[in-house]
């Protein structure tokens, strides 16, 4: 499966335009024989804003998605984009994926909160989630998500080939795309495609950095700071002898790990 990353600053506080810029990415992604499109966390308002994010937040099945799914069955390109979400009185960070016939396959909410911002503002997501697009199963995360080593390996064990991360992660943490999406990649040889903001909102700064790695570990493409348009080939196949030799998950001790360490 041929996918695309979308490293973009977007349109602060304007879905409608972000969407228009979904829109023209999604039809270079069709000319270019791609099958998916992934853009960055909570792509359609922006990520900096506090209370704001209450006003654009929009239910799963809003009008923002509605035009999703017009523009993934005009291009034929599923979409995976992060927006707000809201469920009545709650607030979720979400992602919602649409397939590439304008169908809404998953909707997904992070489940792990970075910062006392996101925590004040939004509702924890209480379900990781898999979903099959074409000849992969995906797991969805966002952001800080991934940086948590048991979810990774939950969705992996449930038969994830490629983890999908919308992000807005911000600097000075470098180190995520450098040194921690690359482990979980190979600790768990699963490809991990991390699709982040660039620029700067209010007062943060967006790492840009975006990447896929393969899982040996190593990047199959990778961008700089400023907007990209970044295209990766998922094969599993190619990865076999990396997966006989980094046997990680058939060495796993799970009984092991269920009792509490002995205290001397």
């Amino acid at each position: 499966m041929r996918i695309a990353l979308l490293q973009d600053s977007g349109v602060t506080g304007d879905p409608a335009a972000n969407l228009e810029r979904l829109a023209m990415a999604a039809r270079r992604a069709a000319s270019e024989g791609i099958e998916l499109l992934i853009a960055p966390e909570l792509y359609l308002s922006g990520y900096d804003l506090g209370d704001r994010l209450r006003e654009l937040a929009e239910p799963a099945g809003g009008p923002s998605a509605k035009r999703a799914a017009e523009i993934a069955a005009e291009t034929g390109v599923a979409l995976l984009y992060g927006y707000p979400e809201a469920a009545g009185k709650t607030l979720y960070n979400a992602a919602l994926l649409v397939d590439g016939s304008g169908a809404a396959r998953a909707n997904y909410r992070k489940t792990h909160l970075f910062g006392p911002e996101e925590k004040r503002l939004f509702s924890p997501g209480k379900e990781l989630m898999l979903v099959e697009l074409g000849p992969l199963t995906l797991g969805l995360m966002i952001c800080y998500d991934v940086e948590f080593p048991e979810a990774v390996r939950a969705l992996v064990l449930a038969g994830a080939d490629l983890i999908a991360v919308p992000t807005a992660l911000m600097r000075p943490y470098e180190n995520v795309p450098e040194q921690m999406v690359p482990a979980r990649a190979f600790e768990n040889q699963v490809f991990i495609a991390y699709a982040n903001r660039c620029g700067q909102e209010g007062e943060l700064t967006f790492c840009g950095m975006s990447c896929v790695i393969g899982p040996d570990g190593k990047p199959l493409i990778q961008s700089g700071r400023g907007e990209a348009f970044l295209v990766a080939e998922i094969d599993p196949e190619p990865y076999a002898e990396s997966r006989q030799a980094n046997t990680y998950l058939e060495d796993r001790r799970p009984a092991l790990y269920e009792n509490a360490p002995k205290r001397l």
